[in-house]
């Protein structure tokens, strides 16, 4: 068994299409047939079942997977850790969030402390992230909701109450708490289902006896803040999201326990590198001012 063979198993694995597999490994779709081939051959097992270019993974194609990522992600951590250890290049630092409003002055404290640390961050739906974390494949994940697993390290780094925002001239603008129940005939805006804060308020609105009416959905919680002083829709904000714009008003919800966990996650076999380390501690630091600050 080679290791080229667990690489391109694992790509067609997940992809499930040799050609985009192949695509993918900028390999030619004829050369990538035959290392998988080699490899059953090796196992004395077929691991797809083969319909034109799908490859669907089959029982033992789906337990195999499971083994191929685990040595491959040793293999890749021992390569990091050669590398860290000998200090010849710079690092660069995986991150995956769901929750983004707290991430620039994050980084850049970090960057500040570790210069010359590359870092590549993706913002990703709840379920994109929980596939990463799982392969290892990031060195950390800012996240709301947490991920749980036996392989997940995962500590809670902010409750993070969540607050109704809404442009000054509203007729809740002046308030300084309101009942869930208020909000039942308003327009909203939000991300949409998937990210972590939606699903979550979604659920206590449904318990509350109303589904919030979304006039607008998107992938960018940035956003949300112009949209509610343009007038669109008023919006669940995290109070770490809240933007000091004087056209903005921050409304508490007072009969619910309207919070968001924030948790800072990681595969437990991914090697914990000195900058991985020196982020974990910039993210627990930036999160312990913010609660004395806001206590």
């Amino acid at each position: 068994m080679e290791l080229l063979q667990l690489q391109y198993f694992v790509a067609v694995a997940r992809l499930e299409h040799v050609t985009e597999a192949a695509h993918s490994l900028h390999v030619t779709q004829s050369s990538l047939s035959r290392t998988i081939q080699r490899l059953e051959e090796d196992l004395g097992v077929s691991l797809f079942d083969r319909t034109g270019g799908k490859f669907r993974l089959n029982e033992f194609g789906s337990r195999f997977l499971l083994r191929a990522e685990k040595a491959l992600l040793e293999l890749e951590q021992g390569r990091q850790e050669l590398k860290d250890l000998t200090g010849l290049e710079p690092g660069t630092l995986e991150l995956a969030v769901t929750t983004a409003s707290t991430l620039p002055p994050i980084l850049r404290e970090f960057r500040h402390t570790m210069p010359h640390i590359h870092f590549h961050v993706r913002m990703l739906a709840t379920q994109e992230m929980i596939s990463l974390l799982h392969r290892g494949e990031v060195d950390f994940c800012l996240s709301s909701p947490p991920i749980q697993g036996e392989d997940i390290e995962c500590q809670i780094v902010c409750v993070d109450p969540i607050l109704v925002a809404v442009p000054n001239g509203h007729r809740l603008a002046d308030r300084e708490s309101i009942s869930l129940i208020e909000l039942k005939e308003e327009w909203f805006v939000g991300v949409k289902k998937g990210y972590g804060t939606r699903d979550l308020v979604d659920t206590l609105c449904a318990l509350a006896g109303f589904a919030p009416h979304y006039v607008y959905e998107g992938d960018e919680p940035a956003r949300l803040s112009a949209l509610v002083e343009a007038g669109i829709g008023i919006a669940f904000m995290p109070s770490t999201a809240k933007n000091a714009r004087e056209h903005i008003r921050y409304v508490a919800i007072e009969d619910h326990e309207l919070a968001r966990e924030i948790a800072l996650m990681r595969h437990k076999s991914r090697y914990l590198s000195r900058a991985a380390q020196q982020f974990r501690e910039v993210v627990v630091a930036y999160f312990e001012t913010y609660r004395r600050q806001n206590s």
